[in-house]
């Protein structure tokens, strides 16, 4: 066997990804994320913001977590073509471009781009779910502060404070704090001015949350707004005595998933007013596992088993506060749906960098987390269209639809992409990637008329069109998309 090294052939580990970047040319999404950026260069020789943004994109699509992963892309010299650039840039030239200039220009461009990826689905039935995420750090960064850090207790942290469109998993806006600033209360502003910019035929059917939001202050705003909230209580001693109130109630009513429930009303110290309650409770197993400190290391140790006797029963309890006036089974179900937003972290944090790309400034922090967020939201939206009806995570789509080998070559003034897949399924990789460039094509030849905004609005009610409520489309704008 001879081994020949070829530095110089134009092939890239990520040719699917000329499928991606044609889904977003023919929507008009690169181009004017381009256009719109504010970052601006004095000297001839710096690169072209095509360059850097390019380079950030490819990078967060590979998967990396570290600017210094940027390296392992650098020499490709497929890909630059494709987006227009000239070449891949270093990690320090990325690192440098969001130094520039000042924070409202960048901000404004960051969320400008990031609604319009989900903003013409707001006139939807949906849900809003919010949560907030530790991100541990090992440096000088600041607002490193030690907050509430679950796993990694005393180490410094940022705190992401995020909004998701419920069901379909669409980022709609994410605020980077100091760790200490995990409470509700610290990302309430940032939600009242997202929601209040909008008309109300854009605002949610429902806000969900978890325990961090059943606050009298959250809940006295939305209730002003005569906005309709679904929030888990901290089981505090008058909750507990609540509960035991209602113990020997016969009026359960089943709740799905083993649970049954319970309505009420309370009105809790600090409260302004009497509020509906939803008490959940489900038995648990006869045996259970205890767990108990261990003093020399401050660890949490198995410490046996705990056996009920006969005619004991042992139950987990949950209780909800709502402005729902809905049955309890359908309660319960909405809040059980709301657990979806902890896939949503995981996968932002473990698949697309959110524990990564960290400055010494947090303003860069944001600037990556909010263009990590739109990354996500293209790929989520691509994947949705070549996967209809459900949500791919990038550990599966990546393999499927990004990874691929090609060789780019020329002949007589046309330019050939070559792509070879190694997966398993690689023959259905290429109908699905063709069926999209099918799609991408009959867009292009029966929208010329369109503006850029009713083409985007059209494809994005097309990918959509499971969740979407069929009776309400426009006949118009999908009459020109492929079954």
């Amino acid at each position: 066997m001879f081994i020949r090294w070829d530095p110089d052939a134009s092939v890239t580990a990520l040719g699917s990804v000329a499928y991606f970047i044609d889904f977003l040319k023919t929507n008009g999404l690169w181009g004017r994320w381009v256009e719109d950026c504010p970052l601006h260069y004095r000297s001839p020789n710096a690169p072209p913001k095509q360059d850097i943004l390019g380079t950030v994109m490819l990078s967060v699509l590979a998967g990396h977590k570290r600017y210094a992963h940027i390296s392992t892309v650098r020499s490709d010299s497929v890909l630059p073509g494709l987006l227009g650039m000239k070449r891949v840039r270093s990690e320090d030239a990325v690192r440098r471009a969001f130094q520039q200039g000042e924070e409202q220009p960048w901000t404004a461009w960051t969320r400008q781009h990031l609604t319009a990826t989900y903003e013409p689905l707001l006139k939807e039935r949906w849900i809003l779910d919010m949560d907030a995420t530790v991100k541990p750090l090992y440096g000088h960064q600041e607002e490193a502060v030690v907050g509430y850090n679950p796993g990694k207790p005393g180490r410094p942290s940022h705190v992401y404070h995020c909004y998701f469109m419920a069901a379909i998993r669409l980022i709609l806006e994410v605020e980077v704090q100091a760790g200490n600033r995990t409470a509700s209360q610290y990302a309430q502003p940032g939600l009242w001015a997202w929601l209040d910019a909008r008309p109300r035929e854009q605002w949610p059917h429902l806000v969900r949350g978890d325990i961090s939001w059943g606050t009298e202050r959250m809940m006295q705003e939305a209730e002003q707004r005569e906005w309709p909230y679904l929030f888990k209580l901290k089981k505090t001693a008058k909750v507990n005595r609540h509960i035991e109130k209602l113990w020997g109630h016969k009026d359960w009513a089943a709740a799905g998933s083993g649970w049954e429930g319970l309505t009420s009303e309370l009105q809790l110290t600090g409260w302004s007013r009497v509020r509906r309650v939803l008490i959940l409770r489900r038995p648990l197993r006869e045996t259970v596992a205890v767990s108990d400190e261990e003093k020399r290391t401050g660890q949490r140790v198995f410490a046996g088993m705990a056996e009920l006797k006969r005619g004991q029963d042992l139950y987990e309890y949950i209780v909800l506060v709502t402005s729902l006036r809905d049955e309890v089974l359908t309660v319960a179900q909405l809040y059980r749906d709301r657990a979806e937003a902890e896939n949503i972290f995981d996968e932002l944090k473990n698949q697309w960098g959110w524990t990564g790309f960290t400055t010494q400034d947090v303003r860069r922090c944001q600037i990556l987390a909010r263009t990590i967020a739109v990354t996500y939201n293209w790929w989520t939206l691509f994947t949705r269209l070549a996967i209809p009806n459900r949500h791919t995570e990038a550990t599966t789509s990546r393999p499927l639809l990004l990874n691929g080998v090609a060789r780019q070559t020329v002949h007589s003034n046309q330019t050939t992409l070559t792509i070879t897949s190694m997966h398993a399924q690689a023959p259905l990789v290429r109908r699905v990637l063709e069926a999209v460039s099918t799609f991408l094509h009959r867009v292009r030849a029966t929208t010329e008329q369109f503006t850029s905004a009713d083409r985007w609005r059209a494809v994005l009610r097309f990918i959509y069109r499971d969740w979407l409520r069929n009776s309400e489309h426009p006949k118009h704008e999908l009459a020109f998309l492929p079954s």
